[in-house]
């Protein structure tokens, strides 16, 4: 029964994405803008090795494909952090204004149901976003000499994902509290951006807390899945900070359960 709401929830944020004109506005953006940055990085990239070459300030040989993968995905994940908020922002706070909220929070369908089908929703509009990334990837790896694990390639994008399921889990709990979803844009960015500068304010603290903020940084753990590194407390963060936005959603939408009843 669980499942099948939670399928349910599912198809029916996917029929909306698709029939909604401001999914395929923000997919556009995201296409432009992905397709201008992995030409240009490509190209600065192997420009970059050949002038290096020629001046002689090689001493070893350099994976092209390689360099040029870890510089693309540091650059597309900060896109990201951009656009995201823009698709989590109404996961509820347009609900709240169209007054539909309240009838999910009273229906028999667990709020728990209706937060994972809508995460799913979204995550999957996103992973759609990437099938050109996708394409263009294919086509370098395909021309790549030498060969670049494929391996690395599939990791970076995995971590891509979860990542970004991260950031639209928080999003869903912050447009959970709203019914603005420019307000929602706005305090998602900020705590993401938090999230993502956690490493960076852990190197000035320094000691215990350090290392513990450091941890809980979003940029220092997808950094390593980028690098190819796959450690498994990276794994559990990521999937923490998932399974916390769902639980304070949850939490949020049956407060607003209890205060109407």
């Amino acid at each position: 029964m669980i499942i099948a709401n939670i399928i349910a929830i599912f198809r029916k944020e996917l029929q909306g994405y698709f029939a909604s004109p401001f999914a395929y506005i923000v997919a556009a953006i995201f296409w432009l803008i992905s397709g201008l940055f992995f030409g240009f990085f490509l190209y600065r990239t192997i420009e970059g090795v050949a002038f290096a070459e020629q001046q002689g300030l090689l001493t070893n040989s350099v994976d092209v494909a390689a360099e040029f993968f870890s510089t693309f995905f540091e650059v597309i994940i900060s896109l990201c952090l951009v656009l995201l908020p823009a698709l989590s922002m109404g996961l509820y706070a347009e609900e709240r204004k169209r007054g539909t909220l309240e009838l999910l929070a009273t229906s028999p369908i667990t709020n728990w149901s209706v937060a994972v089908g809508k995460l799913l929703g979204v995550t999957t509009l996103f992973i759609t976003m990437l099938l050109p990334i996708f394409i263009y990837e294919t086509i370098v790896l395909s021309a790549s000499n030498p060969p670049i694990a494929l391996q690395a390639i599939l990791l970076s994008n995995a971590g891509m994902i979860i990542l970004a399921a991260v950031i639209l889990s928080i999003g869903m709990f912050i447009s959970s509290l709203t019914d603005s979803s420019i307000l929602a844009y706005i305090l998602t960015f900020v705590s993401v951006l938090f999230l993502w500068i956690l490493d960076a304010l852990a190197e000035n603290v320094g000691g215990f807390l350090g290392d513990a903020l450091s941890h809980l940084s979003l940029f220092q753990n997808y950094q390593d899945l980028i690098r190819g590194v796959f450690d498994t407390s990276s794994l559990v963060l990521f999937m923490s900070y998932i399974f916390l936005g769902i639980f304070l959603t949850a939490q949020s939408i049956e407060a607003l359960r209890l205060q109407r009843s």
